[in-house]
């Protein structure tokens, strides 16, 4: 069943949940919406209370403009509020920067687990590529900027995925990608601010992933006091769900008792 919170500017963040326990908030990345983590949420559901959700301009959700890191800062509250506490996150890619970035605002967590958030530690950050998306979706173009976003970050897979029967709903989400790309600015690591983290986190990085989420994951772990990392063998960007599950499962079980079906 789809419910729906209130954020702090009013905008309507749909949800759903599913299992008993404690209460786990599944934060996708970008092009992504609460469907996409049904798999992960049907297997954490017997020890955990699982929330997957649309983000502000995504499937059910509002999208209150303009757009702002804060306003998404404030979803995720307006989440974790209506969880109760304990309560604990895991964001994948830009979801993992967005829960680092509300836990340095001092959200209530008791845990925070994030899968190769897309900070790029080495080179010069491409003000170029963030800038044509961000004005392609600006000037009702969507299309191409999903195919300036998925040449960068999948590149030789564009054709492939043009012809594939989910295109026209990538297209759709589109217009949200200037709001991933928002989240992790030029693409440094905010270690100043990652600092004031006090959660207790887990970086997670694939082992066949490239080489600039093995060095995002080895400098966030030494921004965040206390964060500790795990290479997931043979998992690349799009770790499978059935990897993904017993490592958090475990991860917050250790913090909190669980509930078992």
């Amino acid at each position: 069943m789809v419910e729906t919170v209130q954020s702090a500017d009013g905008t309507s963040i749909a949800f759903e949940r599913a299992g008993a326990g404690p209460a786990v908030i599944l934060i996708g990345g970008a092009l992504s919406t609460r469907q996409g983590a049904s798999g992960l949420a049907e297997l954490m559901a017997p020890h955990f209370t699982v929330y997957a959700w649309d983000r502000r301009g995504r499937g059910d959700s509002g999208d209150t403009k303009p757009y702002s890191v804060q306003r998404e800062i404030e979803d995720l509250a307006a989440l974790v509020d209506a969880a109760g506490q304990p309560c604990f996150v895991y964001g994948h890619s830009s979801g993992g920067a967005l829960a680092l970035e509300a836990a340095q605002q001092g959200l209530p967590l008791a845990g925070l687990a994030a899968y190769e958030p897309p900070y790029m530690v080495a080179g010069e950050p491409d003000d170029d590529f963030n800038g044509l998306v961000s004005k392609a979706v600006a000037e009702g173009r969507p299309e191409e900027a999903l195919a300036l976003f998925i040449g960068n970050a999948m590149p030789g897979s564009l054709d492939e995925m043009k012809q594939s029967p989910f295109w026209p709903g990538l297209v759709q989400l589109a217009p949200t990608l200037p709001y991933d790309l928002a989240l992790v600015h030029d693409g440094s690591i905010p270690v100043g601010r990652f600092a004031a983290v006090d959660t207790p986190t887990l970086l997670l990085v694939g082992g066949a992933s490239p080489n600039w989420a093995d060095a995002a994951a080895e400098a966030i772990v030494a921004s965040v006091p206390g964060a500790v990392r795990r290479t997931v063998d043979g998992q690349d960007h799009r770790a499978a769900n059935e990897v993904v599950a017993p490592i958090l499962i475990d991860f917050f079980g250790a913090l909190q008792p669980l509930t078992t079906a």
